[in-house]
């Protein structure tokens, strides 16, 4: 997003003005969240691309190992399964409440004025028997929609699917959508009485409703609907990522009453230096540096987020030579233990034991980024160890 003069001007003007972010009073209870991303299930506009019946599953069956000791394909224990069914949710709600996870992100997207690749939360996690076991929410990844699956090592310019555009109308429109059919729902995370609610990239969206100031007063329609829905606010979140190119993010974040910030993967805080791999000691050591760094950085609070892995070699065309080249050929994450992986999460619980005055909240990538070697659903590896990990620093 680039500011000119004169609109970073008025950020500032904005910012001084702006009425606080809700006051949310601090509890000492750890709030674990798994990113969940949804392409797991059956869905019309996939369809169309990709043929009948087409799931990312397909893309993670044909993965291949890029070096000696590659771990590819990833296995799932569990077998394919479809996520929008209760039954599959039942599964994976219940292996996360043993686990310890409070909630689910779930991965969200709009296009073209409705949404796409919700039925595993609509279909799956909604109705499934056990959802009291653990909460939900959602990360609204307005992201343009390429076709990574694969991509294509020659091709200078990535198939654009689908554009996120989205007007101030438009935005009411979804958050209209948002409130009716996510934040009504009794399971939905709140941090004190606040729907939880993240977006991915937040100065694209901004720059795409026409400005800071057009943008603010969307935010603040959006605020009012959701008091009018009985609740006492929104739970504003940034991805870090989505925000990287403002000059003075602590500003613009105020102008907005955001009232947090986290990461996706550390793959975006983390220089991956070596190709085709990285040590996963190394990104492990860094995150902690970050957390602070960020916590400063952005004027709220940072919510410390931990990766179990990074892998995105499946969404390369396998037919292709694995080069260092834009995403998804990017260096690999090796060496991802369980029990170094439990060392994150130790180094998290530190962090978060050292705040005051904010929410104890960490956020896992992910729950099952299969095809970017990140998922905590077991695999015929590792079975259930990197749960187990999880159960052991933050289970009952």
């Amino acid at each position: 997003m680039y500011l000119d003069r004169r609109e970073f001007m008025k950020m500032g003007a904005l910012a001084a003005t702006a009425r606080a972010a809700p006051n949310v009073p601090v509890s000492n209870k750890y709030n674990v969240g798994a990113f969940y991303f949804p392409n797991f299930h059956v869905d019309p506009r996939n369809e169309e691309v990709h043929g009948k019946d087409w799931t990312e599953w397909e893309i993670l069956k044909r993965g291949e190992p890029k070096f000696a000791g590659h771990d590819q394909p990833k296995k799932p224990a569990w077998g394919y399964l479809d996520e929008a069914t209760p039954a599959a949710f039942e599964k994976k709600t219940a292996a996360a409440h043993q686990a310890g996870i409070n909630h689910f992100i779930f991965d969200w997207y709009w296009y073209e004025g409705k949404p796409f690749l919700q039925r595993a939360v609509e279909e799956g996690y909604q109705v499934a028997a056990n959802k009291n076991d653990v909460s939900f929410c959602i990360m609204w990844a307005n992201h343009d929609w390429y076709n990574l699956m694969p991509a294509r090592l020659d091709q200078k310019e990535k198939a654009l699917l689908y554009k996120g555009t989205y007007s101030a109308s438009e935005f009411d429109r979804i958050t209209d959508y948002i409130v009716t059919h996510y934040f009504r729902d009794n399971h939905y995370f709140q941090v004190d009485g606040c729907p939880y609610f993240s977006i991915y990239e937040l100065a694209n969206l901004v720059d795409r409703m026409g400005g800071l100031e057009i943008a603010r007063e969307a935010f603040e329609r959006f605020r009012a609907k959701v008091r009018s829905a009985g609740f006492r606010d929104v739970y504003f979140n940034a991805v870090a990522a989505g925000i990287k190119s403002i000059s003075d993010p602590a500003a613009f974040l105020h102008a907005l009453r955001v009232q947090s910030v986290t990461s996706y993967t550390w793959f975006h805080h983390f220089e991956m230096n070596t190709f085709p791999t990285v040590d996963y000691a190394s990104a492990l050591r860094a995150a902690p540096g970050f957390w602070k760094e960020a916590n400063a950085m952005f004027g709220v609070p940072y919510e410390a987020d931990v990766s179990m892995g990074w892998d995105p070699s499946p969404r390369t065309c396998q037919c292709d030579k694995f080069e260092h080249s834009d995403y998804p050929y990017t260096s690999i994450l090796v060496n991802n233990t369980p029990e170094l992986f439990q060392q994150g999460l130790l180094n998290a619980k530190v962090y978060m034991d050292g705040l005051t005055n904010q929410p104890k909240i960490l956020n896992i990538n992910s729950w099952n980024e299969w095809t970017e070697g990140s998922y905590l659903e077991p695999d015929a590896t590792h079975g259930m160890a990197y749960l187990n990990s999880i159960q052991k620093v933050f289970g009952a």
